[in-house]
This record gives structure tokens, sequence and C-alpha cells, in this order.
């Protein structure tokens, strides 16, 4: 009876991994393959990076996949605030991966543009390819901006309206969703580069082409390693909530009748959860099992958030003092 209740909450885990990172996974690990055939047909180096940079993508976004099933894991006695910033660790370890691959990307580009290789056929064959990518690495980008508003909970938008929106909301995404979302930014930037590189070095004498959009593509993913590094680098240390997560939160506790006042309030964000800690003012009068009650019928409220999977709260008697301004009151009234 254990092994088939540990059978089913493993696969309960994995359910919950994040979903583009998965999708992502399998899209590059085929665009690189299909990508490493038309390298060795053409000779190209911005296809060689192409390839290079979806071979990180998929082996990063298998990481990221195994690290989104593993921070769903739920609080345990030994680790009470749960495990939202294991993905944060396994993210960093992306970070080292694309680093090392824009490396060589941009080592493979400058030898480039000091031997350019002469194309040995297959040009049909890298177009194609390319294409492909374009149509698979959009596709990918496209489920990655709408898994950021769902997880910012942003009002359904159509058209150039996703992008936009996915722009303004990619801060409030979950780690694995902001690293496919920009990873995929400079998939599909790449397989532009590489595109416009084979096509004019097939036909004009700009071989020198071939190389710089080798050491563009492999910037890029500098500037990708870095973006996302500092995010989770910012997670694993622990930062505060957005301020919309913030508001809600002190609504929610100010909506019961019983609670005057917020003495203080801070609310963590771990991978896409966060943590409340606060301590609340109750109306004078009040009798210890009563004021307990209140306390757990607030905490109850704010946990009722799916993003919220921890709530501590301390409770005092109304001091007679806002600690709220009057402005900040108003406003969450």
């Amino acid at each position: 009876m254990s092994n088939d209740t540990d059978h089913n909450g493993f696969i309960s885990l994995i359910k919950k991994g994040n979903k583009s990172s998965a999708v992502a996974m399998i899209g590059n690990g085929i665009i690189a393959a299909c990508k490493a055939v038309a390298y060795v047909m053409s000779g190209s180096g911005a296809m060689f990076a192409s390839a290079m940079h979806s071979l990180a993508d998929a082996v990063n976004q298998g990481f990221v996949f195994i690290g989104s099933v593993l921070s769903e894991k739920r609080p345990t006695p030994q680790f009470p605030t749960g495990f939202g910033r294991v993905i944060n660790i396994f993210c960093m370890i992306a970070v080292i991966v694309v680093t090392i691959m824009a490396y060589e990307t941009i080592k493979e580009g400058w030898h480039l543009l000091h031997h350019p290789v002469e194309n040995t056929g297959g040009f049909w064959l890298s177009i194609g390819v390319l294409i492909i990518n374009l149509v698979i690495d959009g596709g990918i980008l496209l489920k990655a901006m709408k898994e950021i508003l769902k997880e910012a909970r942003v009002e359904k938008a159509k058209g150039w309206g996703i992008a936009i929106a996915a722009f303004k909301n990619v801060g409030r995404a979950a780690p694995p969703t902001r690293l496919v979302f920009y990873e995929d930014i400079v998939a599909v930037t790449g397989a532009l580069l590489a595109l416009i590189a084979i096509i004019v070095t097939a036909f004009t004498d700009f071989t020198s082409l071939d190389g710089i959009a080798t050491i563009l593509i492999g910037f890029l993913m500098i500037g990708v390693a870095f973006r996302v590094g500092f995010d989770n680098m910012v997670g694993l240390i622990g930062v505060a909530a957005p301020k919309d997560i913030e508001e809600k939160v002190f609504k929610t506790i100010l909506s019961d009748e019983d609670v005057t006042d917020i003495k203080k309030l801070r609310i963590i964000q771990e991978g896409r959860y966060y943590h409340v800690e606060g301590l609340i003012e109750l109306r004078k009068g009040l009798s210890l099992a009563v004021a307990d009650d209140i306390k757990f019928r607030v905490q109850d409220n704010i946990i009722s958030d799916q993003d919220i999977t921890d709530v501590t709260l301390g409770i005092i008697e109304d001091d007679g003092i806002m600690d709220l301004s009057p402005d900040r009151l108003n406003g969450l009234i």
C-alpha cells in the first residue's frame, strides 16, 4: 500500500512540474539533433552556434523541470518552509551550462572570423531546419508567455497583447517559466541570425557574417545567463513579494471585522510561492480563546490563496496607535 501511495505521490509531483520547461526540453532536443545534421553537411558556424544553443536549452530545461518537480514537495518537519528555493538551485546549474555553451560559441565565432569555412552544401536542409526551429521555438515562446500570464494572474490577452503583457509581468512568473521565456527569445533571435548568415554567405562573398552571427548568438546566451543568474541569486537569498501580493494580503487581513491594525507584516517569495509572517492587532476585550479563533480564521483566509504556502501570525490587543498610515489604510479598505 505504501509503495502505491509513494508511486501516486511521485506521479502527482511530476504533473505539478513546470509544463513550459518540459515542452521546451523536448522541442529543443529535437531541434538540436536536426541542427547538428545540418551543421555537419553545411559547415556553417552560425548553424553550429544555433545547435549549441538548442542543446544548452534542452539540457537546461531538463534540469529545470526536475527542479520544478522537487520544489513542489510539501513542507516536512525537517524542512518546515518547504522546498520552493530548490528550483533556484537548479536554475543556477542551468546558468552554468548556458555560460559554458556561450563561451564555446563565441570561441567558434572568433575562429570563423579568421578562418571562414567554405559552404559544403546542405543549403536547403539548413534553411528547412531553421524554419522548423523558428516554428517550434516560436510555439514554445508563445506557451511561455501564456504561462507567465497564468502565473501572474493577468487577464487574458490576445494577439500582440500577449507579448506586451508577458514582458510587463515576467518578474512575477515562476523561475523556470522566466528561464524558458528568456532562453526562447534568444533561440528565436539566434535562429533568425543563423538564417540570415546562411543565406548571405551562400550568395555573396561576405563570409565573415558567419563568424559575426556566431559571436552575436554567443553574447545573447551570456545575456540570458546573466539575467537568469541574477534573478535566481536574489531568489536564493530571499526576496520580498511583489507589491500586488502584499496589497492582497493586507486587504485579506483588514477585511476581518475583529482586526484593527497590522503591527508588522513580512512576505517572502520562495520559488513561485510566498511565506507570510505578521503581527496583527485585535479589538480590545477578547478572551484568549476567542482571539486564537480569530487568528486561525485570518490565517485560513490568507492561505486560501494557492500561491501562499505558509502563514505565521502573532496577535496582540489593540494599542490605540495606528501603525498603518491613513493614506495606506484608505487605499486598502
